[in-house]
């Protein structure tokens, strides 16, 4: 892929047990485009959330599962999540109050 705008990085939130609890620390869970670098996904966070002070981001390549239908055999699609940890004094992301 050639560009990616920084509309184009973020894809959607994760709501999971464990991505909730880093909320305390202000850590929040992406699903990223795969192509996204660090400093893309850090550039993304802080243009779409105003208020946002990004410190780091850790990302992470995960592999589609293997799934089975009958005889015929496949994976899902490779994704690939973003922890992003907001600094102290950044305003909260609010995406995910509410939930």
């Amino acid at each position: 892929m050639a560009d990616l705008k920084y509309y184009d990085v973020i894809l959607k939130p994760v709501v999971t047990e464990k991505s909730m609890a880093g909320m305390g620390d202000k850590k929040y869970t992406f699903l990223v485009h795969p192509e996204a670098n660090k400093s893309q996904i850090k550039e993304a966070v802080e243009k779409m959330f105003a208020g946002t002070k990004v410190k780091n981001v850790n990302t992470m390549n995960m592999d589609g599962k293997s799934k089975r239908r009958g005889a015929t055999s496949g994976k899902t699609s490779k994704t690939k999540k973003a922890i992003v940890s907001l600094t102290e004094d950044s305003k909260e992301i609010e995406v995910f109050t509410g939930l």
